[in-house]
């Protein structure tokens, strides 16, 4: 089975140092334990790999002391731990690791930042670099197609997504019926082990009321009236959904005028399969009535990649007006800004809205479509 070289590898690379943490983070099957295992081929040394879902990973670590992590690590001086998530205090356990233990490496994964994000923020500050991997990325599908390639491959990759796994399907049916499973058996394992949460219907419409809603601002009073649900329950699943890295959330931009909308946000999905397989819809883009949606979500799931992995430093917004005047993509870099709006129809013309250029005069602006994609992604 191909290896396809992750763009994010050198970075790891980078920041793995003695008496550091590097912490990869990124949705389940997206291709973290292959990378890893990649990453320790290339090293010149010989790693101890725990598992944070093994029991024995927990009652090895349990004993939280200098003698015993010496005792456990021996001569090893690289600890690769995947799905970390899943151990107790891992976070104050590595802190121990790495204060004591002189020239220790740590590399761990994560497919959550539910106890993960608490456990590792305050004991490792200063000592972590916290990493994302996506779904394959286009820029890493270049390394090996020709721009021909490439465009032949843009339905489907609106269609299906990029899930690694996918790669090595070669039906339509297969590639459906992989990322039924995906939801099915794997992205809400995490949200539903965590705090009691059992509701999985529930959990389910909230998140399928999201896919129909992609690129809509979003009322999450409407939803939980709509789901006859409580609105606290509402913004609790959507933000256990952001953190299993299934959705994400864009805020409205606003500096400077009284009718920009603000109060309410957009929600995408990381990924156009897993969207898809929500609503159960992989018909082909041309008897398609959401070829807009899927373009928007593609664009912006590829643009937070290609942030990721070049390390190019933005805040992302929409902007929009009670006069129905907005920019489909905002991103605020290096004290300007830069707007961008999406079009599936190469032949649709669209210019930039007159109260945006009015009160951001210095502001660019430019239209993304099927010609000029893959300068925007890559």
């Amino acid at each position: 089975m191909k290896y396809i070289h992750r763009a994010i590898e050198s970075t790891i690379k980078k920041y793995l140092k003695p008496n550091k943490a590097v912490v990869l983070l990124g949705a389940r099957r997206v291709g973290k334990t292959e990378l890893v295992k990649h990453i320790i081929s290339e090293l010149d040394e010989k790693p101890m790999i725990l598992n944070g879902e093994d029991e024995g990973t927990h009652l090895s670590l349990e004993p939280r002391t200098v003698v015993n992590y010496e005792r456990l690590l021996g001569k090893t001086r690289l600890l690769v731990i995947d799905e970390a998530q899943a151990i107790p205090e891992i976070g104050l356990k590595l802190k121990l690791m790495l204060d004591s233990i002189e020239g220790l490496k740590v590399l761990v994964t994560g497919s959550s930042v539910f106890d993960l994000e608490n456990q590792l923020g305050e004991p490792l500050v200063g000592r972590k670099m916290t990493l994302y991997l996506y779904p394959l990325a286009q820029q890493e599908f270049g390394k090996d197609e020709n721009y021909i390639e490439t465009k032949n491959k843009l339905e489907e990759r609106l269609i299906f997504g990029s899930y690694p796994e996918l790669e090595h399907l070669i039906t339509w049916d297969e590639k459906a019926a992989y990322l039924k499973e995906q939801v099915n058996s794997y992205l809400l394992k995490d949200i539903l082990e965590f705090e009691g949460v059992r509701k999985r219907d529930k959990i389910v419409s909230v998140l399928r009321m999201i896919a129909f809603r992609v690129g809509s601002e979003i009322s999450v009073e409407g939803i939980a009236n709509d789901l006859q649900m409580g609105k606290g329950t509402v913004d609790k699943y959507l933000d256990l959904l952001s953190k299993v890295f299934i959705i994400h959330k864009v805020s409205g931009f606003s500096r400077n005028l009284d009718n920009e909308i603000t109060k309410m946000n957009k929600w995408y999905f990381y990924d156009n399969g897993i969207r898809n397989a929500m609503i159960n819809n992989f018909n082909f883009m041309s008897v398609r009535d959401d070829q807009g949606k899927l373009w928007e979500n593609y664009l912006i799931s590829e643009r937070l990649k290609h942030q990721e992995y070049t390390r190019l430093h933005a805040a992302n917004f929409f902007w929009r007006t009670h006069t129905r005047q907005e920019i489909d993509w905002i991103e605020e870099r290096g004290g300007r800004l830069y707007g961008y709006e999406f079009k599936w129809n190469s032949k649709k013309k669209s210019k930039v809205p007159a109260s945006w250029a009015k009160a951001y005069p210095n502001a660019s602006f430019e239209v993304i479509n099927p010609d000029n994609y893959l300068d925007f992604i890559t």
